[in-house]
């Protein structure tokens, strides 16, 4: 039987390559060196796009370059850099990689928390730059007393719910909607749940749906003591606006694992005391990315063998039925 062909923009993990490599005919686009003349002569045949963020915005143009093209396996939970109303308006499947990331993006968020508030990595350097012998460490903010908000209750924020109550503090949400079964108070807008509390953590998919969500309203409702933790994208912020907000101390501080820019982040962010910054590693252990990997495999394998993808994206699950 003839093995569909299969595109690969950008590198993934060598466990994903070799898994393709021995179902699929695999194009490493990345790997030419006339990316633009390969892609055209292979264009025709290609059935199945594997694709990481690194391959950057995959949007209508890419679709209509790729004639063949019947599905877009996302390594990730997030697809906001896919364009899934264009590819279903072409009857292309989009899928993702939900479910076997929620608890290590979860664990890395209470670790950013309290990295944050405990002011952990300060710690690390003042002992590292010889300045302990010459006094103790300044006293940190606390978690205790605290009051936490998450935006976006879904299946990573239930994770990090459910590992903030172990700490014993109250925890409310916002969402879309208020979740039938879910006990934690609700507030029907993100600038209401600032106000009521003092950590505010970002756990919301990306996309214009939630562009900014996060403003200068939203900030100063958090208040002067508050800490703002972001999991979610760099796009859920209005970044120049957090920015000013820890500048002038319209908050506490901030905890950050996505950026407007990403890799770049700004100097200002960069600068500053009151912020632990991560380069966008909420799911970066071994263990889950290998997960990750093999749920973008299974989805091209499943949608070959089957025409039933394991995890298609909302936007283009009327394409199966």
């Amino acid at each position: 039987m003839t093995r569909p062909d299969i595109l690969m923009p950008a590198a993934m993990p060598a466990d994903v390559i070799a898994a393709l490599d021995a179902r699929f005919v695999l194009h490493r686009l990345w790997e030419q060196e006339d990316r633009e003349a390969y892609l055209a002569a292979v264009a025709p045949r290609i059935r199945g796009l594997a694709a990481s963020t690194l391959a950057g915005r995959l949007d209508a143009g890419w679709f209509d370059a790729l004639p063949a093209l019947e599905i877009v396996a996302s390594f990730g939970v997030g697809y906001d850099r896919i364009d899934a109303a264009a590819a279903a308006a072409r009857g292309i499947v989009v899928t993702n990689t939900p479910g076997v990331l929620d608890e290590e993006v979860a664990d890395l968020t209470l670790g950013l928390l309290l990295a944050t508030l405990r002011r952990l990595p300060q710690a690390d350097r003042y002992v590292r730059d010889g300045l302990w012998p010459g006094g103790p460490f300044p006293l940190s903010p606390t978690l205790r007393g605290r009051r936490v908000g998450i935006i976006g209750l879904g299946a990573i924020g239930k994770a990090v719910a459910r590992r903030l109550a172990g700490f014993g503090v109250p925890i409310a949400y916002h969402g879309r909607s208020r979740q039938a079964g879910v006990a934690h108070a609700y507030h029907p807008s993100a600038v209401d749940l600032a106000a009521a509390c003092d950590v505010l953590i970002a756990v919301v998919p990306g996309g214009a749906a939630t562009r900014h969500l996060v403003d200068a309203a939203v900030l100063a409702a958090l208040g002067p003591d508050g800490v703002f933790i972001n999991v979610a994208r760099g796009s859920v912020v209005d970044q120049d606006a957090l920015v000013a907000a820890l500048a002038d101390g319209t908050i506490l501080a901030a905890g950050l694992d996505v950026f407007a820019d990403e890799p770049h982040v700004p100097d200002a962010l960069r600068a500053m005391d009151n912020v632990v910054l991560l380069p966008h590693v909420g799911s970066a252990s071994h263990h889950t990315r290998a997960a990750m990997g093999r749920l973008v495999v299974d989805n091209l394998a499943a949608w070959f063998d089957t025409g039933r993808p394991l995890t298609p994206v909302a936007e283009t699950l009327a394409l199966i039925g």
